[in-house]
């Protein structure tokens, strides 16, 4: 499954405030540590903030807070915010049309959309930053692995 770059953003900069609750980051720190637009990811915390994911500070060494809860707040709840899952009517998956293949194939994408959705809503943020935990001490240990030693 691929996202639009929104939903990835928001899943970004979600995981980013979710580590540091008690911190207030700025969009330029997370822009500026994922290579990102930061116009782009200005409207995608805008609309974090009306969703009440996300709280703005204001002032100097202002910036954004997580205000979820990052054990009930699942991917789905984020991707939802930027993507719809739902096929439009008319929307065909294939060339044909309406023929019996093209009803076929519409019916195995509407599984695979189905099962990305149960996934996405199966990881919440707070299971999401425990994963990139494991890999920062999975990237430390093979860090030090490969040093050589005196």
């Amino acid at each position: 499954m691929k996202l639009q770059i929104a939903s990835r953003l928001a899943i970004y900069a979600l995981l980013d405030l979710a580590a540091h609750p008690d911190r207030q980051v700025s969009v330029a720190e997370i822009s500026e540590k994922y290579g990102i637009s930061t116009h782009h990811l200005a409207k995608v915390m805008h609309t974090l903030g009306r969703s009440n994911l996300v709280r703005a500070v204001r002032g100097a060494g202002g910036g954004y807070q997580f205000s979820g809860n990052a054990k009930r707040t699942t991917l789905l709840d984020i991707v939802q915010l930027f993507e719809s899952f739902v096929q439009e009517e008319g929307e065909q998956s294939g060339l044909g049309g309406n023929t019996e293949t093209d009803r076929a194939l519409r019916q195995v994408l509407d599984e695979i959309d189905d099962i990305a959705r149960a996934t996405l809503g199966s990881i919440t943020i707070a299971t999401m930053l425990k994963l990139i935990d494991a890999h920062r001490v999975r990237d430390r240990n093979d860090t030090e692995m490969a040093a050589p030693h005196a």
